[in-house]
């Protein structure tokens, strides 16, 4: 199976991986616990996972299909325009990226898990936005 493009882990790289697991905000939390263990569509989710200069904040390498959770500072243009280029990046290395807040994963969890197991259940997904 093909694994996506990453820098080669020196120990700072591992170190930040740990400490934003460690860093959970409570939406990846729950996130998490929902997608840890196969238990969303058999998909094998890992957390923190780098793919060229970026962490992704949940990835699966099966779907090549990457979960971003967001908070409030992702409304700043700044932001935004960072993200653009950090999903366009990703995309083309055949990553589907898929974006959600922590509102909308702390309040409707539901249409959360169902965004992300339409994605899982795509044949090649390739959208960056979920519905």
């Amino acid at each position: 199976m093909e694994r996506p493009p990453q820098h080669f882990h020196n120990p700072d790289t591992l170190n930040r991986a740990r400490e934003l697991r460690r860093r959970a905000t409570d939406a990846e939390q729950v996130l998490w616990r929902a997608l840890r263990g196969r238990q969303l569509g058999d998909a094998k989710f890992r957390r923190q996972v780098v793919v060229g200069p970026y962490f992704l904040d949940f990835y699966c390498l099966e779907k090549k299909l990457a979960l971003e959770i967001d908070g409030l500072q992702h409304i700043e243009p700044d932001t935004q325009e960072y993200d653009t280029l950090r999903t366009a990046y990703l995309e083309a290395t055949g990553i589907t990226v898929l974006r959600f807040t922590n509102d909308s994963v702390l309040n409707h969890p539901e249409l959360t898990l169902r965004s992300i197991k339409a994605a899982l259940n795509e044949p090649s997904a390739s959208n960056s936005n979920p519905p």
